[in-house]
């Protein structure tokens, strides 16, 4: 067996990728592993990352965190999905929740019943069926008792960072202050050999990770890796963000909010609310976006909005010769469905089952590259359904993703559900069928034909059989607490 040639692991850049890569690999893989992260104190993070889907749930878990001291540290709130307003037309409102529709068979998914039993003039509302979307509509929620529910988090991201830090710095992790002034690389190979910083220290690895976030200094600037742009399909491309005080008790979901040019978030942590608005600079100007931000705004301001540019699409190579790409170095889709800090969770965790001890096999690499493209695309897809499903007609910037052309993949799958009502999960695909569902439908996607597999029950007994369904989910969510109450005696501070 060859010995281990790829030992020192160096991380360019901290902030939430930085430290996650950090922590997960000291954690999992710690005694074989030597690693360093350089960052510094005077390179701001976009740090507006503060929803969570539920595998960071799974991703927690895997670094062995307890969840009431993570949530106190990080001022975390709990998260069952997000409510989606003004999507399909102006005044529509539908939460993508985190939870499972109705109860399904082999031969088709529960949302056929539902369909027929529409039909018959019976059924009520689709959300009737869901646990987690109806505690969500209700405020309530709670874990360790009653019946399980499936959900994430909004957290602090500048928190969570530091919170891994320190638990990283704990497990061994070396961090090096300073800023990077050059990228060495190996004359004949072109691999990266050290990162020499400002005061030109050298800081020596095998295998690096890039976390240097939009500017990607070494996966782009060194390497090369080349970018793929899908401003196309995904036409904002500015974000602007601010925090408040909180108002009011924290609900819990996120609010993604459909305006002129874009929409806008709203996001409850324990001491604050996170803000922002997302935008097309095509569509709207940066003062007017300012603007419309600061008027929706229902809680003192804590800082000055700043505006954040972003251009969607991934980097050809994820990884190249000797480099990862992790964070927004390796790509970006958009905050929408709060995807970022799982693809960071997803790409660390590929690292790590891929990990080249033994040296960098081509091989290897193309499986991860691809891998992470199939991944990410399908990502995208879902992104694009709530921009190409909309029926809004009051603005230009509606108007074009209203009548875009959407990849073939994309298309394939709104002509599916259209015509049969089919929806699917395509293998290592992240949203679920209820995901799609859940969209397709808030977003008046309805269909013209479904399964008839509920023709087989007699009207009465389906009938019966959703009535005793919407109210097991409605008993259920009567004996939940309210999310905050809950909150404050789970992880609240004075829980602490």
């Amino acid at each position: 067996m060859q010995d281990q040639v790829v030992k020192r692991v160096v991380v360019a850049g901290g902030g939430t990728a930085g430290w996650m890569a950090a922590a997960a690999l000291a954690k999992q893989l710690g005694p074989l592993l030597d690693i360093t992260l350089v960052e510094s104190d005077e390179i701001g993070t976009v740090g507006v990352g503060e929803s969570t889907i539920p595998t960071a749930r799974t991703f927690n878990a895997l670094l062995g965190i307890d969840e009431p001291a993570f949530m106190r540290a990080t001022q975390a709130t709990f998260k069952l999905g997000i409510s989606f307003e003004n999507w399909g037309q102006i005044g529509d409102r539908y939460i993508h929740s985190f939870g499972q529709v109705g109860k399904s068979n082999w031969m088709g998914s529960f949302h056929h019943f539902w369909l027929q039993a529409k039909a018959a003039g019976f059924g009520g509302e689709l959300g009737d069926y869901c646990f987690e979307l109806k505690a969500a509509e209700a405020d309530k929620f709670s874990v360790g008792e009653g019946p399980e529910l499936n959900y994430a988090y909004h957290l602090d991201a500048t928190l969570y960072g530091g919170f891994l830090r320190k638990m990283s710095e704990a497990l061994g992790v070396k961090r090096v202050e300073g800023k990077i002034g050059q990228v060495q690389q190996n004359a004949e190979t072109g691999f990266i050999e050290a990162l020499v910083l400002e005061n030109g220290d050298r800081v020596e690895g095998d295998l690096f990770v890039d976390c240097t976030g939009f500017r990607g200094l070494l996966i782009e600037q060194t390497l090369k890796a080349g970018y793929e742009d899908w401003g196309h399909w995904l036409p904002t491309n500015s974000a602007l963000a601010v925090q408040t005080k909180s108002t009011g008790p924290a609900v819990p979901y996120t609010r993604a909010i459909a305006h002129t040019a874009g929409w806008r978030w709203k996001i409850p942590l324990q001491h604050r609310v996170g803000n922002g608005l997302v935008y097309s600079n095509e569509y709207m100007s940066d003062d007017e976006a300012r603007a419309t931000l600061l008027e929706a705004l229902d809680g003192e301001r804590l800082i000055e909005p700043r505006v954040i540019r972003y251009r969607t699409g991934r980097r050809l190579k994820t990884w190249s010769k000797n480099c990862v790409a992790l964070g927004l170095a390796s790509g970006f889709v958009e905050p929408l469905e709060s995807t970022s800090i799982h693809l960071i969770m997803i790409g660390v965790t590929r690292l790590m089952q891929l990990f080249p001890f033994t040296g960098f096999s081509e091989a290897v690499i193309a499986r991860y590259n691809q891998q992470a493209v199939d991944e990410l695309e399908k990502i995208r897809d879902f992104i694009i359904l709530h921009y190409k499903l909309t029926e809004r007609t009051d603005s230009p910037f509606w108007d074009r993703c209203r009548t875009m052309d959407v990849p073939d993949s994309l298309a394939h799958r709104i002509e599916l559900f259209r015509e049969s009502a089919q929806a699917f999960q395509a293998p290592g695909e992240l949203f679920q069928v209820d995901s799609w569902l859940q969209v397709m439908l808030g977003q008046r996607l309805q269909p013209t034909g479904y399964h008839q597999m509920g023709r087989l029950m007699p009207p009465e007994e389906l009938r019966g059989a959703l009535s005793g369904l919407s109210a097991n989910i409605a008993r259920a969510v009567g004996g939940l607490p309210g999310h905050q109450a809950f909150l404050e005696r789970y992880c609240g501070i004075s829980a602490a």
